[in-house]
């Protein structure tokens, strides 16, 4: 049987902690790609002690190339791609009144622009396996229904539900879900 591979950003953490611990739980191999590496170690390392495969990398999901080097590096190292987990994410809390143009570049950056350079590399990465794949972008409730004092982090998970919805019918005839 061919190894699948997970990739989860924000994953040393929380929810995206709780994502790699349960793919790997189901018998993918995971990489662990987290901003913070020394979490990243920690998630990989309960991976690897309950009999899973996993690498831990630190990404900053924001700069484009790392997300690039950091899937294509996962592909090499775990012998395949299969699924991307955009996760990570920021919601800081900041009224309305307050926001500045430093914490939407930095919400938007993070949120936004992270998922769409996390869909971009796992096509790219798909397309060098010969094969469509999985891409899950995670919005939370956030996305849905706006949130008292976090106007930038709910408009950025609305943002990235709209670009779930058009990725799911341009990237569905390369066989890719999303």
């Amino acid at each position: 049987m061919k190894n699948r591979v997970a990739f989860v950003t924000g994953a040393g953490q929380g929810i995206g902690e709780a994502i790699a611990l349960r793919l790997a739980k189901d018998g993918l191999a995971v990489a662990v790609a987290d901003f913070n590496q020394e979490t990243a170690r920690q998630v990989a390392e309960k991976i690897i002690k309950h009999g899973g495969k996993a690498i831990a990398l630190k990404v900053d999901v924001s700069q484009r190339d790392q997300v690039m080097e950091a899937v294509e590096e996962a592909r090499r190292t775990l012998g395949g791609f299969d699924v991307i987990v955009n996760n990570a994410g920021i919601a800081p809390s900041t009224p309305i009144a307050e926001i500045t143009e430093a914490v939407v570049d930095k919400v938007y950056n993070v949120n936004v622009k992270g998922v769409i350079w996390g869909m971009q590399a796992a096509i790219k990465a798909f397309a060098a396996e010969g094969h469509g794949g999985k891409i899950i972008n995670a919005c939370s409730q956030a996305g849905h229904v706006g949130n008292p004092a976090l106007a930038v982090s709910s408009s950025s998970k609305f943002a990235v539900r709209g670009l779930t919805q058009t990725a799911a019918r341009d990237l569905a005839p390369a066989g890719i879900t999303v």
